[in-house]
């Protein structure tokens, strides 16, 4: 039964990838591919977890459907990854699940084949199937009967007419080949496995520091009055930094857009490095042992003040490149960097909880990709061509029509229906209806496998 799931899943994959775009396919590949894993890993759907991400994966493949954007297609292939490593062990952090998920897609069939014999150290072979007898009496056979059929062609004039009118052009090697890469695909995957070394290090490692057997006071004492030094001097730094700061962006009103532009562009690339090195410090001054240090309570207090302090300066980053949307529109990278301050604050939050409840670093590694993966599936249902497109029309100072004509086509028919209220140069028309025309070609032309969600809207007009 669950070969026959598989053949069937191979063939869908040819049927829906080949020679095809992406669109409509991928979502229903995601289904298909939730179908196989739970047909074989029922108990494992029972869990809430399994269901969340499966769900998760699902929303990505419709964001895909939506909107065709590059970020969907790699969430739907980061959330296919995550989902496949879950199901290998679902007490793993997400790190681990990407692992594992990785490897199965790769290697998933060669592993539950062969297995390593730990006390003789050998490969030894789970399946008593012999692959190699099995390969023998397939190809070699079919070889000879091949041989014999062009021997027999040449001896009888009958039999090589008969042999000629046997047309096997309806068979597409290529189709085929890329079915026997689902096979391939779905044989890996119908039963997720896991690399044991790190799977079974990150389960047995938990989120507390402990002390560790070289605890040393009078080491911990000079490592005590450095941390507070060094991060004494840092507060008072940001300190100043913050107060010229504030003076800066109040003074933004009667500052001309092209200084204020190369201030910008200047600042916020140092003051992102500033906030990455300052929880690396963090990290390497409460890295061990002083963490359990009785006399480092003015240190944490200095710790403390610096990462709220830091919290304010990513306040600052994000009024200031607010402010430079305000002048000059959106883009991907103005957004780019909103996102990673967001990642930045839960970075700062999370090394805040790991000084205060003397957390390791797996803690954070942990919370922080969590969220990074959380972020990523969030981004990917935007479709950030369009808001771009809607907020530099209607509400930035001014902005580079030519960055919109070039974005994806998922603000094609809102730049159309834009010509008719915004006033365009002759150029800028004939640039937005070229990629119209374009874009409506591009979807009369898809077949249903790449169907995508502007295909049903253009049809209903």
């Amino acid at each position: 039964m669950k070969k026959i799931i598989i053949f069937i899943g191979a063939f869908l994959f040819s049927t829906l990838f080949y020679g095809k775009t992406i669109g409509l396919n991928l979502l229903l590949f995601s289904l298909l591919t939730i179908v196989v894993l739970l047909i074989n890993n029922k108990d494992d759907f029972k869990n809430r977890k399994t269901i969340i991400y499966s769900g998760l994966y699902v929303i990505t493949g419709i964001a895909v459907f939506f909107h065709d954007s590059s970020l969907a297609i790699i969430a739907n292939c980061v959330s296919f990854f995550t989902l496949i490593g879950l199901l290998s062990e679902n007490k793993s952090s997400i790190y681990i699940n990407w692992l594992n998920g990785l490897y199965t897609t790769i290697a998933g069939l060669f592993h539950r084949n062969f297995s390593i014999n730990k006390q003789q150290k050998v490969v030894k072979e789970k399946s008593t199937t012999d692959y190699f007898h099995l390969i023998k009496i397939i190809v070699i056979p079919l070889v000879i009967f091949i041989i014999f059929i062009g021997l027999y062609k040449n001896g009888n004039p009958v039999f090589n007419d008969l042999i000629s009118k046997i047309d096997f052009s309806f068979i597409n090697i290529q189709w085929v080949l890329f079915a026997g890469l689902g096979y391939y695909l779905f044989s890996n995957i119908h039963k997720p496995i896991e690399v044991e070394p790190a799977t079974e290090l990150d389960l047995q490692t938990g989120n507390i520091l402990n002390k560790s057997e070289t605890f040393s006071i009078p080491k911990l004492k000079q490592e005590n009055q450095l941390g507070i030094i060094l991060i004494a001097m840092l507060n008072l730094l940001i300190v100043l930094f913050l107060i010229t700061d504030v003076s800066f962006l109040t003074s933004t009103v009667d500052l001309r857009a092209s200084i204020f532009s190369a201030q910008v562009h200047n600042g916020i690339n140092a003051l992102i490095a500033s906030i990455v090195i300052a929880i690396i410090i963090l990290l390497y001054v409460f890295r061990g042992d002083l963490n359990f240090y009785k006399a480092n309570s003015t240190l944490k207090k200095l710790a403390i003040t610096w990462i709220i302090l830091n919290l304010l300066l990513v306040l600052s980053i994000a009024a200031k490149n607010s402010q430079y949307i305000y002048y000059f529109g959106l883009t991907y990278k103005r957004i780019g960097v909103h996102i990673y301050l967001i990642l930045s604050i839960v970075g700062l939050i999370t090394t805040l909880l790991k000084i205060s409840n003397i957390k390791n670093i797996w803690y954070l590694l942990r919370v922080n990709t969590q969220t990074a993966f959380a972020i990523l599936i969030i981004s990917s249902t935007i479709n950030w061509d369009n808001h771009i497109t809607n907020y530099n029309l209607n509400y930035a100072q001014s902005m580079d029509f030519k960055y919109l004509i070039e974005l994806s086509n998922n603000n094609t028919i809102l730049l159309k229906e834009q010509m008719k209220s915004k006033p365009l140069d002759d150029d800028t028309t004939r640039l937005v209806i070229k990629k119209y025309r374009k874009y409506i070609t591009e979807l009369r032309a898809n077949d249903w496998q790449e169907l995508q969600y502007d295909n049903f809207k253009l049809g209903s007009k």
